[in-house]
């Protein structure tokens, strides 16, 4: 079951917050977004699957990291991506394609190898 569209908007700013939601929308304020929150105004159907693909992305980093880490990672630079923002892949493409190889880039940082706490050569003095 896919959540209604105020529900994604809603859901994506909880994760993303409303600045990178618009970007990734493709409108230049945060007051559309709120409107499509709202059932104000409605966004077109490529954004709402730009949409959609960005949030099923962020629900799963946000599995394995802080919602500060997650927006970070869609907008820093991205070598799995050869250097592009995936939210500004995700804002700048229709297709497939794209939203899937954004979707293994964060497959790959899920994956990546976090380190913790004592593992490091800090704590030993080295």
């Amino acid at each position: 079951m896919s959540l209604d569209v105020p529900a994604l908007i809603n859901g994506l700013c909880d994760l993303l917050g409303a600045r990178l939601v618009a970007y990734i929308g493709s409108v230049k304020e945060t007051r559309a977004v709120r409107q499509w929150g709202a059932r104000e105004r409605a966004p077109s159907q490529a954004v709402i699957r730009r949409l959609r693909d960005a949030y099923q992305i962020a629900r799963m980093l946000t599995e394995t990291n802080q919602p500060e880490v997650v927006q970070a990672w869609f907008q820093g630079m991205n070598p799995v991506l050869e250097s592009t923002p995936p939210a500004r892949l995700l804002r700048d493409s229709e297709s497939d394609e794209t939203a899937h190889r954004v979707l293994l880039a964060a497959r790959s940082f899920v994956d990546w190898p976090q380190p913790t706490v004592g593992s490091g050569s800090f704590e030993d003095g080295k």
